[in-house]
Order: structure tokens, then C-alpha cells, then sequence
């Protein structure tokens, strides 16, 4: 795929909105990048890094070897990933501790169009594909009612942590962010991209980079052999995901953030009028709107980058 230098700045801006996305609890980075239209070519990228890259670079050297594995696609996309990350950790700590049902609001919009988005992709259904969209809805609703696990600052329970919730960063509807609270270690993570913690994060993104290679041959094949099944178990993750960014909320339990001060862990979803202070009703509508309407505009980007080259 050719592409110049305004398509790399907006796999750039693309990267970006997935590192924000993940590192809310209860949205996936994998979301953003269905709907804009690199999640196939992500996954296809990561797989062809093997063992035939390795002997493409003693035998070919370092040029063919970054072309093989798409190496300008992977710098601007991950490039993106982790400038979001590293600059809006702080930020949307504060808007999740400051300002929820408005940030919940915009990603719940966000969500409930991607839903409709992936649906479209769905070419054929049949009963099978049905069972998969309502196992995937189940399956994603149990996984946001569990309780976090015990706190562990070890590097091996890290390195794990970082394995799994990459896993969970790349499927549309499970967030990674998420799984990182349910783990335990999402304070600990968010804790080291705030000191910039290059230790902390090495080993994290070591065990990050060795499940999201690991996961990714299993996605292709998957795609290759049951895309409809797939879609349909992907597209019943994210409407199961829904009642964790349902911005009204009432708070069951409590978990300490990194800085010592509480804030929600367990919670049930209740309506607007029911909500113990301001429902802030008309802004939250306006985000979820906005966010709505967010995903025709990365829908567009998408089907301009399949038309590049």
C-alpha cells in the first residue's frame, strides 16, 4: 500500500485516538481501529513479523526487511499509540475522576455507532453467526462484572499483565485498560507512564509486544476461515462492553488510584434522573452525539485508505 506523507500523519492521528481509547477502562483501542480501517492490515502487519523476517535481514539487510513487515505503517500507527498514551494518561485520569458521565457519555456514543458499523460488515447471517453475536454480548457483559484482583508490583506480574490486556487492546469491545484494572496492575501501569518509568514500562511493553504478536496469528486465521463468525462475536463483545460506559452510574465498590485516592471499581447502570447529583443531561446527549457522529468520519478516512495505491 503506497501512501505519502498526509496518510501517515493521519495513521499518526489514527494511532492517537486508539492509545486515548485505551487507556480509558471500558473502551478498546481495537475499536478505533476497526472503524477506521487499518484493524485488518494491523493484524496482517503483526503476523508477517516471524522467523522469515529474521532471515529476510541476514540475508537482504535492514531495508527489504522493513518493508517486509511494514515498518512505516507500524512506526506511525504505535507512534501514535504511545504519544496519546504517554500525553493524555494524566488527562483522562482526571476527566474519569473530575468529569465521568461527560467522557463515559462521548465513548458510549463512539461505541454505539461502531456497533452499527461492524454490523454492516456481516455479509451473511445464519444461526451460527446469531449464537456467536450473543455469546460474544454475554461473554463481554460477565467480564465487566468481575472483581479486581489483588494489587502486585512484581516485574513478572507486570510482564503477564501487559500479555493479557494487549490481547484484550486488540479486539474490538474488551478493553485492555480494563482488564488491566480487573488484573490489578492498571494503577501500577498508569503510575509508570506518569513518572516515566522506563524500567516499569520496558518490561510491561516486552510482555505487551510478545501476546500481541501471539494473539495476532490466531485473529488472522480466524478472519481468513470465519470472518462472519468473527464479526458477529467481535460486534457481541462491544454491545456486551456497553454497560461498563453507560455514563450514569452508581457506585457499588471502590478501588485506590495511584495517587492514594478512591474511585470507582464495581458499579450498576441507572437512569439519568435516578443519578445521586448533576446527570449533566444535555451535555452528555451532546457528546454522545458528537461521538456518534465521530465514527462516520473515521469511516470515511477508512474507505480512503483502502482506495490509496
Amino acid at each position: 500500500m503506497k501512501r505519502n506523507f498526509v496518510d501517515y500523519f493521519i495513521l499518526v492521528f489514527k494511532g492517537m485516538a486508539m492509545g486515548a481509547a485505551d487507556v480509558v477502562p471500558g473502551v478498546s483501542g481495537g475499536t478505533i481501529a476497526f472503524i477506521s480501517g487499518v484493524y485488518e492490515e494491523l493484524i496482517a502487519t503483526l503476523n508477517s513479523i516471524n522467523l522469515n523476517s529474521l532471515k529476510t535481514l541476514k540475508l537482504q539487510g535492514v531495508s527489504a526487511t522493513w518493508k517486509r513487515i511494514n515498518g512505516n505503517f507500524l512506526l506511525a500507527l504505535f507512534g501514535g499509540i504511545l504519544l496519546s498514551i504517554l500525553s493524555l494518561s494524566k488527562l483522562v485520569a482526571w476527566l474519569l475522576h473530575e468529569e465521568p458521565v461527560l467522557l463515559w457519555a462521548f465513548f458510549f456514543g463512539l461505541v454505539l455507532a461502531s456497533i452499527i458499523f461492524v454490523l454492516k460488515k456481516i455479509n451473511q447471517w445464519n444461526s451460527a453467526v446469531f449464537l456467536g453475536l450473543i455469546l460474544g454480548g454475554v461473554f463481554a457483559y460477565q467480564l465487566t462484572q468481575l472483581n479486581a484482583l489483588g494489587n502486585s508490583d512484581s516485574n513478572w506480574y507486570l510482564f503477564l499483565s501487559g500479555a493479557i490486556a494487549i490481547c484484550a487492546m486488540i479486539l474490538p469491545g474488551i478493553s485492555g485498560a480494563f482488564i488491566l484494572v480487573i488484573l490489578g496492575s492498571y494503577a501500577n501501569v498508569l503510575q509508570a507512564l506518569n513518572d516515566k518509568d522506563i524500567a516499569k514500562i520496558t518490561i510491561f511493553m516486552t510482555g505487551a509486544l510478545i501476546g500481541i504478536l501471539s494473539f495476532s496469528r490466531l485473529l488472522k486465521w480466524l478472519f481468513k476461515r470465519f470472518k462472519n463468525m468473527t464479526l458477529a462475536v467481535l460486534t457481541g463483545f462491544m454491545i456486551g462492553a456497553l454497560s461498563k460506559i453507560w455514563p450514569w452510574k452508581k457506585t457499588l465498590s471502590f478501588r485506590e488510584n495511584s495517587d492514594g485516592i478512591s474511585v470507582p471499581l464495581k458499579e450498576q447502570c441507572i437512569a439519568p434522573f435516578s443519578f445521586d447529583g448533576d446527570p449533566q443531561l444535555l451535555s452528555a446527549i451532546g457528546l454522545m452525539l458528537f461521538g456518534f457522529l465521530m465514527i462516520f468520519f473515521l469511516e470515511k478516512i477508512g474507505a480512503k485508505n483502502k482506495k490509496i495505491g
